[in-house]
């Protein structure tokens, strides 16, 4: 593995990354607020670092190799977290490494989950970067390089392959940097919808951007404290449903829904079961409201639809104290942070194809019990699952629980009590935002101990890359030549 390449490319990054933070500092203009050289010394030392990176280190002329893409995209999020949290440290939002890093990855991430306190209060320009952040993380800064990368004479497809999330990488173009394009072509046309039905639905436009940045990205940030229920609106509720649900799909769906096959989602074994769980999961906890809280079904409804949607979509923007309603939608809601969106949408988790084939693969076993002869492929519409794609499912999904368990005994021998301890760390390993117990949707993370915020920055870098990515880091035969 080339070292230098490496370094070389997340130099790259660092300027495309620094090139973003220029948008925050013309609404920092706009308001004509107190902050523009904590702007420009972060453009200044993020572009820096950058040219300095590019220049020191010399990038090979052969094409990456898988060993160098997993480092790009492992090391670029992190790379990403750390710059990406000056300006919270240059405006004083932070006072604390710990807890600026926090955000910052809670934001490329698209978690969700914050350090911040009375959100309102706080600048225009900090919060537009808040949300940015998770619009940039949703659809990829590797991504979004691939797009730019063969002008650099750079092949991507070890990128692509370590950074789009789910089992198999889904091309859409012979050419990986087209196939990036594409991707974020829909990424920025479904985006300008949403400012657009936001708009009508009486946000203003600064309101309408950060909403909908953190909604095509599931994400959940909001400028507001109470989240989307400071609108108290039934019209911007379903609005951010419907959106949060197409963030939640595969956008290679939609690009083929968009050029003419509008048979494209329903035919998606993987949508028709993500379909399924957010309708089930919906009118459970609709009829347990109904039982119990709400005197109206309707109302009811419109409160779980959009609850459930975030939830699954790994969105996490909140409407309601979920944590106010009954044990039976509280359990659901936190099955559902493990579930997730579709492979190769904007969702984390493990992802509902992943979770579509280990109940294919057990139904399978089940059958075979009796049947021991019977030869049964596992399937995912026509496609037969190789055994490698089998086992490699199994092994994330394994590491998956076993880093939630470690993280969760690391929480709770930290203080934390058994429903924080194991909601903060699934909240932020599946990158869904607001937790349970200490962390709910009415509370933050700043109360944790700093430990803690790492431990859970860690999580929510490892959810995003999807565990593999970020653990491969740690074996010594990774960085041998």
């Amino acid at each position: 593995m080339s070292l230098s390449t490496v370094l070389n490319l997340l130099g790259f990054l660092n300027l495309l990354l620094a090139g973003s933070m220029a948008i925050p500092l013309l609404v920092n203009w706009i308001y004509d607020e107190p902050h523009p050289r904590a702007f420009i010394f972060s453009i200044a030392i993020t572009a820096l670092s950058g040219l300095l990176m590019m220049v020191l280190f010399k990038r090979s002329s052969r094409d990456l190799t898988h060993r160098e893409g997993f480092a790009i995209v492992a090391l670029g999020w992190v790379n990403a977290t750390f710059f990406g949290s000056l300006p919270y440290l240059f405006t004083g939002t932070f006072t604390s490494l710990a807890n600026a890093c926090f955000e910052a990855a809670s934001g490329f991430t698209t978690t969700g989950s914050t350090v911040l306190t009375e959100i309102g209060k706080h600048a225009h320009a900090i919060l537009f970067w808040r949300s940015l952040t998770q619009w940039l993380g949703g659809m990829g800064i590797i991504l979004l390089s691939l797009a730019v990368l063969p002008f650099l004479g750079v092949g991507g497809m070890q990128l692509y392959k370590a950074e789009v999330p789910g089992p198999t990488a889904d091309k859409l173009r012979p050419r990986i940097s087209q196939t990036a394009r594409i991707l974020w072509e829909v990424y920025v046309l479904i985006s300008a919808v949403e400012v657009l039905v936001l708009l009508l639905g009486g946000m203003n436009l600064f309101d309408s951007l950060c909403h909908t940045f953190t909604t095509m990205a599931t994400g959940g940030f909001s400028p507001k404290n109470e989240s989307i229920e400071f609108y108290k609106s039934p019209f911007l509720e379903y609005a951010i449903t419907f959106f949060m649900f197409v963030a939640g799909a595969n956008f290679s769906l939609h690009y083929r829904f968009l050029k003419g096959n509008f048979k494209a989602l329903w035919q998606d074994d993987e949508f028709r079961f993500y379909g399924s769980v957010a309708l089930l999961a919906t009118l459970i906890v609709s009829v347990n409201l109904w039982s119990s809280i709400h005197k109206d079904f309707f109302h009811s409804f419109r409160f779980a639809i959009f609850q459930v949607v975030s939830i699954l979509t790994t969105t996490g923007f909140t409407t309601a104290d979920f944590e106010k309603w009954p044990p039976l939608s509280q359990y659901l809601l936190l099955f559902l942070m493990f579930i997730g969106g579709c492979a190769g949408s904007t969702g984390g988790a493990i992802k509902c194809v992943r979770i579509l084939i280990l109940l294919k693969q057990a139904i399978r076993e089940l059958y075979q019990l009796v049947h021991p002869h019977a030869v049964l492929p596992v399937k995912l519409g026509k496609k037969v699952i190789s055994a490698d794609t089998l086992h490699g499912i199994w092994g994330l999904t394994f590491l998956y629980l076993l880093v939630f368990s470690l993280a969760s005994l690391a929480l709770s021998m930290m203080g934390s009590d058994i429903l924080t301890s194991i909601s903060a760390v699934a909240t932020t390993l599946g990158n869904v935002g607001p937790g349970l117990g200490a962390v709910g949707p009415t509370d933050n993370f700043a109360h944790l101990p700093t430990a803690a915020k790492w431990i859970l920055t860690a999580c929510m870098l490892a959810g995003r890359l999807e565990i593999y990515t970020l653990l491969i880091l740690l074996l010594p035969e990774f960085w041998r030549k």
